[in-house]
């Protein structure tokens, strides 16, 4: 058993002790949701005349203009300095690369295709990037994890050298390491990136393999020569490598036989403990004309003051932002709607602070209403706010995120996305526990899903984070029905123009249901000042938060 598992067995013990001196601390009153308030936002919130909700566009102005309406109706304070909008400034960087990558060693020569074997792209604003014999370095899986006593840059210079990583983690082969089956943030591909800038990477390619990776190459370049969003770092730049990308896992076998060894050879080298990076005998040669445009969206922040502690306080937190005007379906229709995606979730945190405010007993803390703009290109907004807070990080008690809530009626249970990560889950199910309901960890956690939402931000900075899921234990239909469902709006509905309310079908009881237990975790953090959620042993936010919550 991997000291991750031990630890999480030893807090589920913990944590009944928690949960019972929690929920004797205060009984909560959950106000009424009402499924005629909540369905009113949905549906104004994914019509057509939202035009899909895209940063940059109309969609933005009137989705933004109508939270910010929303918010002063409920009776909500401005969130930011009084103001109801955070600016986000942004840049969109296109990049044309070149059509083939040439590797090169002392007796062999020859191109990869782009776009068919390996996808570039780069975050710097650059108008042009070249590449001329760069020397390369296989660095294992690329992470440097001290609580896993992990390093694959121990003892290596990879200043001006392009790195060679593998996906995932080693929890994903070895279950002993890390926190096995579960990927842990080490594994994201964001983070690889970011990790061979700190120690000064020329660039980094990640060799892609279906398993590990949970998506197919294809997925990969749908990215190829798209336009990417990022944050405007100009006044406060930090290094970024030349190039990001990937190397599909044919192209890299030939780039790996060419030095006498193959992907599965550096596969179970990189797992051993005593795992040393070792140079490539290959030049790499290609370029990219790059384009920058820089461009400003917008967070919406509202809040209800604290009557005791003001300054800190409790988020709940949803974007409001889709994918706009695109390809049209077989029927015709070019407006992506995003009902679901995430009309469900911002129609979730104006119900919430409509809640909140009708309480006559009023929190202890403040609590911030955050809906968080460029969601769907790369969490944009929830960082922007995370690395720009209003609220301090060591004032800001927890965030507890809403991203997609599924209208297929009440269910025996309520999904949690990154089990074991901190007490937030205790808390959420004592009050499970009162509703009659289970929580049902995510099905797959090798996927990652904790680092694919706006929460994950928030847990980067230190602060704990709470995800959910609706369940699919229908009460009236079963389990089996329930994943139906869910896998039939992932296949025909997800982010295609069909993502539309519709209230001859939707059934929001589940979703009011999830709302109260919503409401009930921050509420009690809210009317408490003294209560602070802790990050579990093992997860790898517990020491950030640690750093300066002493």
């Amino acid at each position: 058993m991997s000291q991750f598992l031990k630890s999480v067995r030893l807090s589920i013990i913990a944590s009944g002790i928690a949960c019972s001196a929690f929920a004797q601390k205060s009984a909560v009153v959950t106000p009424a949701f009402s499924a005629a308030s909540y369905t009113s936002y949905v549906k104004a919130l994914s019509a057509d005349y939202m035009l899909g909700r895209m940063p940059f566009s109309r969609g933005e102005t009137k989705t933004v203009a109508y939270l910010e309406k929303q918010f002063i109706n409920l009776g909500l304070k401005p969130g930011n300095k009084g103001s109801y909008v955070q600016q986000v400034p942004m840049v969109a960087i296109s990049c044309n690369p070149q059509n083939t990558m040439n590797i090169s060693t002392a007796d062999a020569n020859f191109n990869l295709d782009g776009g068919k074997d390996y996808v570039l792209w780069t975050r710097r604003t650059s108008a042009t990037i070249d590449l001329k014999n760069e020397d390369l370095v296989f660095a294992g899986f690329g992470i440097t994890a001290p609580e896993f006593h992990h390093d694959d840059y121990a003892g290596l210079d990879v200043k001006d050298k392009i790195v060679v990583v593998l996906i995932n983690d080693p929890g994903y082969y070895d279950h002993q390491q890390f926190k096995g089956k579960t990927m842990t943030y080490y594994g994201r591909w964001t983070y690889k990136y970011d990790e061979a800038a700190r120690h000064g990477a020329k660039g980094c390619l990640i060799i892609h393999d279906t398993g590990p990776a949970a998506y197919g190459f294809g997925v990969v370049q749908n990215s190829w020569r798209a336009t990417k969003l990022y944050l405007d770092s100009r006044g406060h730049e930090t290094y970024k490598c030349a190039i990001e990308g990937w190397l599909n896992l044919p192209a890299a076998e030939r780039l790996l036989q060419t030095c006498g060894t193959n992907y599965k050879t550096l596969l179970n080298s990189a797992l051993q403990h005593n795992f040393k990076a070792q140079p490539l005998p290959l030049k790499l040669s290609t370029s990219l004309v790059v384009n920058a445009t820089y461009k400003q969206s917008h967070n919406v922040i509202a809040m209800i003051p604290g009557s005791q502690k003001p300054d800190e306080c409790v988020i709940y937190s949803a974007h409001w932002d889709h994918l706009g005007i695109g390809k049209p379906d077989a029927n015709g229709d070019t407006i992506y709607n995003g009902a679901v995606d995430n009309a469900s979730g911002t129609a979730a945190l104006l119900e919430l602070a409509r809640a909140f405010k009708q309480n006559k007993v009023k929190p202890a803390r403040s609590v911030v209403f955050l809906s968080v703009t460029a969601e769907e290109q790369g969490l944009w907004g929830s960082a922007w706010y995370a690395e720009n807070p209003v609220f301090p990080k060591d004032k800001t008690v927890a965030d507890i995120n809403m991203d997609m809530f599924y209208p297929y009626g009440k269910t025996k249970d309520i999904g949690l996305v990154g089990y074991g990560q901190s007490e937030l889950e205790d808390y959420l199910q004592q009050a499970a526990k009162v509703q009659g309901r289970y929580i049902a960890p995510e099905s797959d956690p090798a996927k990652g899903m904790y680092f694919r939402s706006d929460h994950f931000n928030f847990a980067k900075v230190g602060i704990p984070a709470l995800y959910t899921e609706s369940g699919v234990d229908l009460v009236i239909k079963g389990k089996a029905a329930g994943l139906k469902m869910h896998d039939d709006f992932t296949a025909n509905h997800y982010h295609k123009p069909s993502d539309q309310f519709s209230a001859a079908t939707w059934d929001v009881s589940g979703t009011l249901q999830d709302l109260q237990l919503l409401y009930q975790v921050g509420y009690k953090l809210a009317s408490s000042t003294t209560l602070w959620p802790k990050w579990k042993p093992g997860s790898e936010f517990k020491a950030i938060r640690e750093a300066y919550k002493k």
